[in-house]
């Protein structure tokens, strides 16, 4: 009777270790997994951080051909309509990037009446890391977002340009320093927004009232 039982203990020692063993290859297996996991969600956070950054940037830089499209006929709609710089933010994007331990691999504008999209691909300088699974030692996450730069607004009239030839000698002199029309009154997400080209700044701080900038899902 001992001697059955010695040996069918015998016998369920080996099934023991092949299921341990298998538990521990699982056990890794899943560690492999949350690496790869953790990598890609650094690639994709330095992404985002890139195309807001240029997005960001193209923004400021929107602001002077914005303001000469005002002081032009039609200059609005050429202006909504016209092609971003290419090249427009890349500078930050690759600042953002690396902030992130990642490299730009990819930049590029599409441009559209109202909004414009800034796309970024990155790569991480790191790798996934050692694991069961033998590729993951040399494996760098990659990740790619979009932001758009987006006219927000509407315009609702502009006050016509003074007439230098009207009025007496000093309302002349003082609409002969005028050099462009305004105010130009838009609505921007339901806000009342003034711009008078004849201010010393005339977006100060508007800019981002009327150009809106996240990220979007494509």
């Amino acid at each position: 009777m001992a001697t059955r039982q010695r040996g069918e203990s015998g016998q369920a020692f080996p099934i023991y270790i092949v299921m341990v063993a298998g538990l521990l290859f699982l056990a890794f297996a899943l560690f492999a997994v949350g690496q790869a996991s953790a990598a890609r969600n650094g690639a994709q956070g330095a992404a985002d951080a890139a195309a807001l950054a240029a997005a960001q940037e193209a923004r400021e830089d929107l602001r002077v051909p914005f303001l000469q499209a005002l002081r032009e006929p039609d200059g609005l709609d050429e202006f909504l309509s016209g092609a971003q710089n290419p090249g427009m933010g890349r500078e930050e994007a690759n600042r953002l990037a690396a902030r992130n331990r990642s490299d730009v691999t990819d930049f590029y504008w599409r441009s559209g009446f109202w909004q414009d999209r800034v796309t970024t691909r990155v790569k991480t300088r790191y790798t996934v890391g050692n694991s069961v699974i033998p590729t993951t030692k040399d494996r760098h996450a990659t990740a790619s977002a979009t932001a758009v730069v987006e006219f927000r607004c509407s315009l609702n009239a502009t006050s016509e340009p003074t007439d230098p030839q009207q009025g007496d000698g000093d309302e002349k002199d003082k609409d002969d320093s005028k050099d462009a029309p305004g105010p130009f009154k838009f609505t921007c997400d339901g806000r009342p927004v003034s711009i008078d080209l004849n201010s010393s700044d005339p977006l100060a701080e508007l800019s981002k009232l009327i150009f809106s900038v996240h990220l979007i899902d494509e």
